[in-house]
């Protein structure tokens, strides 16, 4: 039996990642800082906790060799550096990136968007050859390019799968963009207003589907990109329209033409003027995957997933302070909002 370790097992993606290899027969090492279990392993899954910037435990684990390290939360050049200096250990390795590494023509990217004419216009949909941010020790997208780069760099001393993940959704998601429909409607808000007509598209990844990239990946050891993303993606209003159907309510949606008329009044996780998709071609002739669900069938989960944890604890600030940090309270300033429909009659 071969065997795994997956650093972040007990993470969004993890949790259907560690699954997706045990069903497919391997020997899974779930490790995280917490050390927790998912309901949905088998129990053959072995469990244990690690502080990923400890070097020292990351080695103990790795042991006298493993078959495939999947890292789930490679965020900084020196996990790069780890997983290099262990490379005679592992056979090969699967490492989640982002789309965040891509940027646009005129050096545009997701770090620009609060610039004046700062907002990125990608190809339709962006493939994995498109260009990416400078590598650099700062800054969430270079940080990523820079761990990209040092690990392929390895070739065959570590084959490594790289995966750019688009907006991942899913339970255990520490910034759901579903929650800003989701808690609206709990705390009856019955009118919204969304920027761009409505008609942002920012690919969401489903973790269901990039756990099967995962496990694909791990079964075809290689030096590759590829980008994470489902097969579907609705525009943010018909995202909203999704929601309150599967919620049971009734909402009227104010459309605006352009960018949000105030800071807090029309934005929302997924607004952008310009489509944020990506091109799938390279799993499928690679890998030969083939996506496990699509936005509109895994979204009851999250629905679900986000009522449950609104009512263990109201104060969202509390429960996702991630989101927080990533989009300020200002997601849910209905003063501000009032204020700007009663402007408006």
């Amino acid at each position: 039996m071969k065997t795994a370790l997956v650093i972040g097992g007990a993470g969004q993606i993890g949790r259907p990642a560690v699954r997706a290899l045990a069903e497919d027969g391997w020997a899974v090492t779930a490790a995280s800082l917490s050390g927790n279990r998912d309901a949905a392993w088998p129990d053959e899954v072995r469990s244990v906790r690690l502080d990923r910037d400890d070097d020292a435990a990351l080695a103990a684990l790795v042991g006298d060799g493993v078959d495939v390290v999947v890292d789930m939360v490679a965020f900084e050049p020196r996990h790069g550096r780890q997983l290099a200096a262990l490379a005679g250990r592992i056979g090969s390795a699967v490492v989640v990136s982002s789309g965040a590494v891509y940027e646009d023509e005129q050096g545009r990217g997701f770090a620009t968007q609060e610039e004046p004419d700062g907002m990125p216009v990608y190809p339709v949909p962006i493939p994995e050859t498109w260009r990416t941010v400078a590598p650099a020790d700062e800054g969430y997208g270079p940080r990523k390019v820079r761990i990209e780069q040092d690990l392929l760099a390895l070739g065959e001393k570590l084959p490594t799968t790289v995966i750019r993940a688009s907006a991942v959704h899913g339970p255990h998601c520490r910034t759901p963009r579903e929650l800003y429909f989701v808690k609206r409607n709990l705390d009856g808000r019955r009118t919204r207003v969304l920027a761009y007509r409505g008609e942002s598209r920012f690919h969401p990844a489903s973790v269901y589907n990039l756990a099967e990239l995962v496990r694909l990946s791990a079964r075809r050891p290689g030096s590759r990109v590829l980008n994470g993303a489902d097969p579907d993606s609705p525009t943010v209003a018909e995202i909203g329209a999704m929601i309150d159907a599967l919620m049971d309510v009734e909402t009227e949606t104010v459309l605006l033409d352009g960018a949000p008329p105030a800071p807090t009044v029309g934005d929302n996780p997924w607004g952008m003027p310009n489509p944020v998709l990506m091109d799938m071609t390279a799993a499928r002739e690679e890998l030969g995957y083939t996506p496990v669900t699509t936005y509109a069938q895994a979204l009851p989960e999250t629905v679900e997933w986000l009522t449950r944890r609104l009512a263990e604890e109201p104060d969202w600030t509390v429960g996702f302070p991630k989101m927080v940090r990533n989009y300020t309270t200002g997601l849910f300033d209905y003063a501000a909002e009032d204020a700007w429909l009663a402007s408006r009659g």
